[in-house]
């Protein structure tokens, strides 16, 4: 190729960036077709509307591209490289448009994850199970710390949060709400009593998760009622199992969230003291970078847990 042609080619790739695609396919269809009168029935528009298109796309590259005559169209020089470089592209769309559709028909690839230890333990990790049950085809990598994970930058595609989220870039979904209670043993209540007011708790010994703005006290609500509680816990450690496991051996009465509960309930371990009377519950969210550009394994992951959060965090 020759210096000046060279350049030209290259001048012709430049327009062809501002070429729109249904300019390419009005262009393609003329062409193989064999006239705008063909080719127009066959886009369902007009004969006129389309001849302005390709006169546009030969304004735009700055060339003629074919060369019409009352009986017959054929391609020009440029035209017929052009005419194959169309084709070229819109194959190539067509076949993102079907990778698209696939990848929109079932999750796939890998999915990274993050949330906190203990909602992991507790939630998280019984969904990661379903949800590798449910779509064969997705692997997961997840990552259960205590740190504040920059999903942007550390590559992850999703979050798992509990409690208010400050304002951010990243796009959220609510998945459901902690809901508590406070519970003790059937041998510790024989022995020291139950409560019938939230006050009577100043004269238990009492077990406390050692999060959030528990250092503050327990604040009741029941209804549009709301208690103070001063809290000089017997045991304060920041792991809601380690204090069910102190309330099940009788230590005191403890604030728990009734997903971590459920079981020793069922089981007779422990009772639910002062019904009605809890704290408020606490948001569980999902956050993402993008909720315009979700991806299918993210969407899945998303809606399994909203459906399984639905299922059992609820349950007295």
């Amino acid at each position: 190729m020759r210096p000046n042609e060279k350049y030209c080619c290259q001048i012709r790739q430049q327009k062809c960036a501002a070429m729109e695609l249904n300019e390419l396919t009005a262009f393609v269809k003329v062409v193989q077709s064999g006239s705008f009168t063909r080719a127009a029935d066959l886009l369902g528009t007009q004969k006129a509307h389309l001849s302005r298109v390709v006169t546009g796309l030969e304004r735009k590259l700055g060339v003629r591209l074919i060369e019409r005559t009352t009986r017959s169209l054929s391609l020009t020089e440029v035209g017929r490289e052009i005419f194959e470089r169309a084709i070229g592209i819109l194959a190539a769309v067509e076949d993102t448009e079907r990778v698209a559709q696939q990848m929109l028909g079932e999750p796939r690839g890998v999915l990274r994850l993050t949330c906190g230890v203990e909602f992991g333990m507790l939630a998280v990790s019984p969904w990661v199970i379903g949800y590798l049950q449910r779509y064969p085809d997705v692997r997961v990598d997840a990552d259960y710390t205590g740190r504040l994970v920059d999903l942007v930058h550390e590559g992850f595609d999703l979050a798992i949060r509990v409690g208010e989220l400050p304002d951010s870039r990243l796009a959220a979904r609510r998945l459901g709400e902690l809901r508590y209670g406070l519970f003790a043993s059937p041998a510790y209540l024989a022995r020291a009593g139950t409560p019938e007011t939230p006050h009577d708790l100043s004269r238990h010994a009492l077990l406390a998760f050692a999060g959030g703005n528990q250092r503050q006290g327990w604040r009741l609500e029941r209804g549009a009622a709301v208690v103070a509680v001063e809290v000089e816990p017997r045991l304060r450690v920041d792991n809601s199992f380690s204090v069910a496991d102190a309330a099940k051996a009788g230590l005191g009465i403890a604030q728990l969230p009734l997903m971590v509960v459920q079981d020793a309930l069922a089981a007779g371990a422990l009772e639910r003291v002062l019904p009605g009377w809890a704290r408020a519950p606490v948001p569980v969210s999902a956050l993402f970078p993008s909720a315009r550009y979700l991806t299918p394994k993210v969407r899945a992951f998303i809606d399994h847990a909203a459906a399984q959060f639905g299922a059992t965090s609820s349950a007295d």
